[in-house]
This record gives C-alpha cells, structure tokens and sequence, in this order.
C-alpha cells in the first residue's frame, strides 16, 4: 500500500518507522514543520516527503494529530482523498471524533475507522519515535460504521507492525475505559507531584514515585483536550477515585485498624485475581 502518515511526533513517527522495518508498504510522511519530514526522509523513516495534494496517492491514510484537529484537517482538505481509501487516527477519544469523521467519509467518499495505539513515552516528538514502540502493544479499533473488510485491513496491517493485541470496540466503550486506564492516572500523578514534599522527594523516593508519578510529564494541551472531550466518563471515574481515597483516609483519621487493613486487601485481591 501507499501509506500517508500525517503528523510525525512520536506516535506518527513510530508509524513510519515500524512500516519501513516490518513491511514492503511505501510511506508518504506530512508534517506541519518541513524540517521534521526532512530528518524522516534522511533517516529512511519515509519515501517522500507529502502536502495535503498527496493524500490523493494514498490508500491508507494515518492521522497522528489531536482529536480536533484530525477533523480540521479533514474537513480542510478532504477533497484530495481518494474515493475508497481508509482514514485512521490514533486519537485517544472516539466519541467526540467519530459521528464528524464519518459525517466527512460520507461527503468525500473514503472510509473511516477509529484507531488508537496503547503505547507511547513520557517524552515527545520524531527525535523519541521508535520502530519499536508498539511490540506487543494492544491496538483499538473502532470501526464506526466500517465494515468487517475494513477493520480486518486494520487488525492485519497492526499486527504486521508489531501490535500484540488487537481490540474491537465501540465510542463509548472506548472513551469509559479510557478514561480509566489512561486519563485517571494521569490526573492521579499530576495531583500526586502537586504536593510540596515533591521537590524534595529525592533520597527518599524509589520505585513506587517514580511508578506513580511518571506520567505527569505531561503534554498539557493534548491531555486537557482528552480529559474536556472525555468529561463525563473521566468525572465518573474520578469521583470513584474520590470515595475510594476518602474511604482509607476516613480509617486511617479514626485508627480503625480493621476497616483500614479490609479495604487494602480488597485492593490487593482485586489486583492478584488480575494475575498482572
């Protein structure tokens, strides 16, 4: 295939370089800054160099942007898609993006289907992308209205790169669980690093900070976009979070050693009945 790559930070970039290492496909790399499609092109990591013109060549077409920016550029330059080509993205919202994006597949002929790559690192950028990133990662599509040829493409075309797992699923199941595997955390390790002992956790601190604040290296604009686009899933899941700490920290103001020791072993069967 001719596989356009819009947006070449560490997830688009990955992309490239996971396409050129694992299969024949030729990569068409678009990017806003000219100088990071440039270093793509002189690292092998694409074949040429593409404008919103190209998109006319590809059969298969990555967005790696924001979630509404994925629909801006859409909505931008749609007309130069070919009829019958499949769009994706790697946005980590469905709900807000999919009923825009296949409003858009239907006015511009191609096919869209949701996608979302569980893999990333605290940092940003082409510099940090890797061929590599997605061994073993677990890759989500959300078909919305795509038929089975399509998701199948998908599921096949991950896998080829490196995903270990691929799930089907829906917008909403998708942004619920999200908002509770990815988003909470990150609020969890932001709130965690606001506490004044932070800037003096060293010599003091070892595996469980740094387990717990990693990802409040945090992309401020993207995650505040997610966690806005994603807000009542997000608010439920926090307020859980909410009742849940409230509950330790009522045992432990009252020294009740036996309600305090019950909910951390709940905590601890919950975990072990996982096998993780």
């Amino acid at each position: 295939m001719n596989i356009a790559v819009v947006g070449l930070g560490i997830i688009g970039g990955s992309f490239c370089k996971a396409i050129k290492k694992y299969t024949d496909h030729r990569v068409i790399g678009i990017n806003r800054t000219k100088s990071t499609a440039e270093k793509a092109l002189k690292e092998g990591a694409i074949d040429e160099i593409g404008t919103h013109e190209s998109l006319e060549n590809a059969d298969l077409i990555i967005l790696s942007m924001y979630p509404q920016a994925v629909v801006d550029y859409v909505s931008r330059y749609g007309e130069y898609i070919k009829k019958g080509a499949v769009v994706t993205d790697v946005s980590g919202i469905k709900r807000a993006i999919c009923p825009q994006m296949t409003e858009l597949s239907e006015k511009f002929g191609f096919v869209f289907a949701g996608s979302h790559p569980m893999a990333g690192k605290e940092t940003n950028g082409f510099d940090v992308s890797d061929a590599d990133l997605y061994k073993n990662a677990s890759y989500i599509i959300v078909p919305c209205n795509a038929g089975d040829s399509v998701v199948n493409m998908l599921s096949d075309f991950a896998k080829s790169i490196g995903f270990g797992t691929v799930k089907i699923t829906t917008p909403e199941e998708h942004d619920r669980m999200i908002a509770f595997t990815s988003q909470l955390p990150h609020v969890l390790a932001c709130s965690y690093v606001l506490s004044p002992c932070c800037p003096n956790h060293k010599g003091f601190s070892a595996g469980s900070y740094r387990d717990v604040s990693r990802v409040a290296n945090i992309n401020s604009t993207l995650w505040s976009e997610l966690f806005l686009e994603n807000k009542d899933p997000l608010i439920s899941e926090l307020d859980i979070l909410i009742e849940n700490i409230t509950k330790i920290k009522d045992a432990i103001k009252a020294e009740d050693t036996d309600a305090l020791k019950a909910l951390l072993e709940k905590g601890r069967e919950v975990k072990q009945a996982l096998g993780e």
